[in-house]
C-alpha cells in the first residue's frame, strides 16, 4: 500500500496514512482515461449549431436562364451552394453528441487518474477543512500553506463553508466525493483531498 503524508491547514505534517491499492494503486489504463475525458466533453456540448441547406433558404424557385445557348454554365437555382446567398452544403443541424461509457469503464478510468496522481506525488491529504465562517482569504492562505496553486479540492459533505470560501478563487475548484470526475482531476495540477473524503472514496470505489 502506498503511504502519503497528512497535513493540517497550516501546511505542517501531522501524520501519515495508507492508501487502498484497489483505488490508488491500480494499473493506469490511458485508453479508458482518454475515453472518459472525450465522453465528458462530448456530453457537455450543446449541439445547437444550425445552418440552412439549399431547400431551406428563401428564393431560387425559378431557373435563372435557359439550359442551353447562353454561354453560361447551366444553372437550376439561384440558391444553389455556389451562389451568393445560397444554401450550405452538408449544413450542420442540431444533434446530440453524447455517448455512454460502461459503469465499470468509468470506475476504472477514475481509479487510473487517482493512481496517476499518487504516482506523480500530486496528491495532498489534509486532515480537515474547518471553517467557522465563509472567508476566501482564509482558504487562499490554506492553499499557500500547502504550496498549491491550481488545485481540485475534494471536501467532506459537511464542509459547506470551505466550499463557499473557495468559490472566488479562479485557480481552485471544489468537489465532493460523489462529484469527482476524470476531467477535473486531470485539469488541475494538484489533487487536495480531505482525510475523511479519502476514506469515503475508498469505500465507494474499492
Amino acid at each position: 500500500m502506498a503511504k502519503v503524508s497528512v497535513f493540517n491547514m497550516e501546511g505542517a505534517q501531522v501524520g501519515e496514512m495508507e492508501l487502498n491499492d484497489a483505488v490508488f494503486g491500480v494499473e493506469v489504463n490511458e485508453h479508458l482515461v482518454h475515453m472518459a475525458v472525450v465522453q465528458q466533453l462530448a456530453n457537455k456540448r450543446q449541439g445547437t449549431q444550425s445552418a440552412k441547406t439549399r431547400s431551406e433558404v428563401s428564393g431560387g424557385g425559378r431557373k435563372p436562364w435557359r439550359q442551353k445557348g447562353t454561354g453560361h454554365a447551366r444553372q437550376g437555382s439561384t440558391r444553389a451552394p455556389q451562389w451568393t446567398g445560397g444554401g450550405v452544403v452538408f449544413a450542420p443541424k442540431p444533434r446530440d453528441y453524447s455517448f455512454k461509457l460502461n459503469k465499470k469503464e468509468k470506475r476504472a478510468a477514475l481509479k487510473s487518474v487517482l493512481t496517476s496522481r499518487v504516482n506523480e506525488n500530486k496528491l495532498i491529504v489534509v486532515d480537515g477543512f474547518k471553517f467557522d465562517e465563509i472567508k476566501t482569504k482564509k482558504f487562499a492562505t490554506v492553499m499557500n500553506n500547502l504550496k498549491v496553486a491550481k488545485a481540485l479540492v475534494v471536501l467532506n459533505d459537511g464542509d459547506k463553508n470551505a466550499a463557499m470560501s473557495a468559490k472566488n478563487i479562479p485557480t481552485v475548484k471544489t468537489a465532493y466525493t460523489n462529484t469527482i470526475n476524470v476531467y477535473d482531476i486531470l485539469k488541475y495540477d494538484t489533487l487536495v483531498v480531505a482525510k475523511e473524503a479519502v476514506a469515503k472514496i475508498e469505500e465507494v470505489y474499492a
